[in-house]
């Protein structure tokens, strides 16, 4: 090993937890301190503008310039006793991340002094550059307004000195260029769908929430580890690394006992969680050496998403403070798993009642059975466009790897759910739904009490599950922001749902009573799902590859081509007609969409070739210097090289990788150039997709080279050390 990898190696070896800095005091006790939420709210507003704050939140009615004023003159009080010194409206642009301009609260008070102000001006809007985000050609360089936008049924919360205010982000002509608003489209509008059929039901409900509970895998590594290696700093992944020769093979990771120094981290990114009201419930390790995974409890979409970017906001901070940085891309390790962010997803109505949950009575079945099957038609309809909403360049490396869903989107329902609908075909439309839920069983020994099991086993290999009362989006990349695939499905299931009461209403209209209008609208929609988009064995087969395509679904694997789908005939209606995007902005998103993938591969392809030439191939050169000079002095001492077959074949077999190193590197080259050299933004994301999956060609003599050339030699930190030190 090298003299200064032996060093950050020792280093990474020899670093001592840091302790977290927790609280002598109940997490009850300062859970959501720094959350302008309805305790602070009813503390530092008068009681009119508390009304019409509440209005706004729970029924969408709008401010008023004066409310909003009575709002930050309470926000503007609670902040300073928090010693705030600057406001930003926190939005999430189409980068991929979230952005923040900070503004001081100081105005000159006329007298030659400094106040500090904040109105509602400042609160309901600021304007940031728009040209500078992506657009998709929406604003050209030269038209650079764009506004910002207060959402007020996301709470204020301070990070450090700044208030930061959840804000969703508009072009100067209204399109949206971030992911918050149509998201917010979605949910409204699925809502506006669901409510009349609750109300079929119960004639109390008013509202239909939607709930998302995130589930975010990631990797620790070491900070100084992570400094020698430029891939990783550039591009989030190791392009070249030989696999370690134990990975994952024994399974001892998973639910292991979590090392010091990352438990000291996870302590603190809980405090900071809960001080922000993010109720982070779980943490464990997870299956590959040095990954793990946090979840919260269950939350409202639009709050969950948020606090989903909070989170990996605050995950890259504290984990410097530990030594380590945070790696979210999908697959940063070959031949180890990759990180996803299963996204739990479920609806609920304002009175309380889980819609994707089996009822307790024939009644609440009939609701739940309604829900459950419209959701499958929505996914049976759009699963070439769920797929886009998850593709990236980045969750390409995962998906389909025997460790992730497959790149087809179908859904597991369980035993017992397959069996309830393929009975409901049999039965009469009057039928009383029945569903056996949780039933005990022993394990066979006198002291272990007796557990509950579910009513449907988990299917790994599924990308959407039923898990017994939400569904799983397991397909979901672990840097992707949630609301992309929240926005699509959301969207998907409004329009399954008004086509649904259109029918139940027009039965109902002709006579037939509720139950069997619902039941005759539902029973053609059971049969067209089951055996299509409705899959219960191993997604991971190649046989399964094959009845897909007969099955109908979209079996694409390019992920430019993946991205059409937002914008066939079929999404673009489902998106207008449902209010969620615009055509423009439909388009627009799919060239931002061809554009970032068209870079991130870019990147990695410049980040290869100059690590392959300035790394890789010198250090290669060096060890064949010395298998020279070896082969020099044996042939000077003993007169001959006949007891060299090591060094000979080595020097072959190292001048042959050289060579080929050199020959993929520049055939790589010249690919980029014509790329480079093509103007539509889809085609050239064609181009670039050729390259990615060539790049593996250039690896693959790279890792070779790596188990030949000295150890002293290799510049740079091994799988072995990278996954092994925590």
């Amino acid at each position: 090993m090298s003299d200064e990898r032996l060093k950050l190696v020792k280093e990474s070896f020899e670093k001592k937890a840091v302790p977290a800095d927790i609280p002598a005091m109940k997490t009850s006790e300062y859970f959501g301190e720094l959350v302008f939420d309805r305790k602070k709210m009813i503390k530092y507003l008068d009681s009119k503008t508390l009304s019409c704050f509440l209005d706004s939140i729970d029924r969408g009615v709008v401010l008023d310039r004066k409310t909003a004023d009575g709002i930050a003159l309470g926000m503007k009080e609670w902040a300073l006793e928090h010693h705030v010194t600057h406001i930003t409206h926190w939005f999430q642009p189409l980068t991929e991340g979230t952005a923040e301009k900070h503004d001081s609260l100081i105005e000159y008070d006329g007298k030659g002094g400094v106040i500090e102000k904040f109105d509602g001006s400042s609160l309901i809007q600021q304007e940031p550059d728009a040209s500078s985000f992506p657009n998709g050609g929406i604003r050209a360089t030269f038209e650079a307004r764009g506004y910002t936008a207060w959402d007020p049924t996301c709470p204020v919360f301070i990070m450090g000195d700044t208030l930061c205010i959840p804000s969703v982000f508009i072009s100067y002509t209204g399109e949206a260029l971030d992911y918050k608003t149509p998201l917010k489209k979605a949910l409204k509008a699925l809502s506006d769908a669901a409510t009349p059929i609750c109300r079929l039901f119960d004639p109390d409900v008013n509202k239909v929430y939607s709930y998302l509970g995130w589930e975010q895998e990631y990797f620790l590594v070491d900070e100084s580890l992570y400094a020698a290696r430029p891939d990783l700093m550039i591009t989030g992944r190791t392009l070249m690394g030989h696999a370690s020769s134990k990975n994952q093979q024994l399974d001892d990771h998973y639910f292991a006992a979590i090392p010091s120094r990352v438990t000291a981290f996870m302590q603190d990114l809980e405090v900071a969680g809960s001080r922000l009201g993010i109720p982070i419930k779980t943490r464990h390790n997870e299956v590959a050496p040095n990954q793990f995974e946090l979840a919260p409890i269950y939350g409202e979409a639009n709050l969950s998403n948020d606090q989903n970017q909070i989170v990996m906001n605050l995950m890259k901070k504290i984990a410097r403070k530990h030594g380590f940085v945070v790696l979210f891309h999908e697959k940063p390790f070959d031949g180890v798993n990759g990180s996803g962010k299963h996204n739990n997803w479920s609806m609920g109505t304002d009175t309380g009642t889980m819609l994707l949950a089996p009822g307790k009575d024939p009644k609440g079945n009939l609701q739940f059975v309604t829900f459950f099957v419209n959701v499958l038609a929505a996914v049976q309809k759009h699963n070439a466009l769920l797929k886009a909403s998850i593709a990236s360049a980045t969750n390409a490396h995962r998906l389909g790897a025997n460790e992730a869903p497959p790149a087809i989107v179908s859904a597991f329902l369980g035993k017992t759910m397959t069996g309830v609908l393929r009975k409901l075909l049999e039965l009469p439309s009057d039928t009383p739904i029945e569903i056996a839920g949780k039933k005990g069983q022993s394990v066979g020994l006198v002291e272990i009490p007796e557990i509950f099991v579910d009513n449907t086993d988990r299917n790994r290999t599924s990308p959407f599950a039923f898990t017994g009362n939400r569904f799983e989006f397991r397909a979901v990349g672990s840097s992707a922001n949630c609301a992309g695939v929240l926005t699509a499905l959301s969207a998907a299931v409004t329009e399954s749902l008004v086509a649904f009461k259109k029918e139940v209403d027009s039965k109902m209209a002709s006579g037939a009573p509720m139950n069997i209008a619902i039941m005759d609208t539902l029973k053609p929609m059971i049969a067209s799902v089951i055996d299509t988009v409705c899959f219960e064995g191993n997604g991971y087969s190649d046989e399964w590859k094959e009845e897909a395509v007969k099955r109908g679904l979209d079996t694409e694997t390019n992920v430019p081509k993946m991205f059409k789908a937002f914008i066939s005939p079929q999404s673009v209606e489902t998106f207008v007609n449902t209010g969620v995007f615009s055509l423009k902005e439909l388009q627009a998103r799919n060239e931002v969409k061809w554009e970032t993938y068209t870079k991130k591969v870019q990147i990695e392809a410049r980040v290869m070739g100059r690590m392959a030439i300035n790394h890789i191939i010198p250090a290669a050169l060096r060890y064949k210097t010395e298998l020279l000079k070896e082969l020099s002095l044996n042939k000077e001492v003993f007169g001959s090289l006949d007891d060299c077959k090591f060094e000979l074949d080595a020097l072959k077999l190292i001048s042959a990788r050289i060579d080929e190193i050199q020959s993929r590197v520049r055939d790589m080259k010249d690919n980029r150039k014509k790329a480079n050299a093509i103007e539509d933004e889809y085609e050239k994301a064609l181009a670039y997709h050729e390259i990615a999956e060539n790049l593996a060609s250039i690896r693959k003599p790279i890792d070779k080279l790596e188990e030949i050339v000295d150890n002293s030699l290799w510049p740079l930190p091994k799988y072995r050390e990278l996954l092994f030190i925590s």
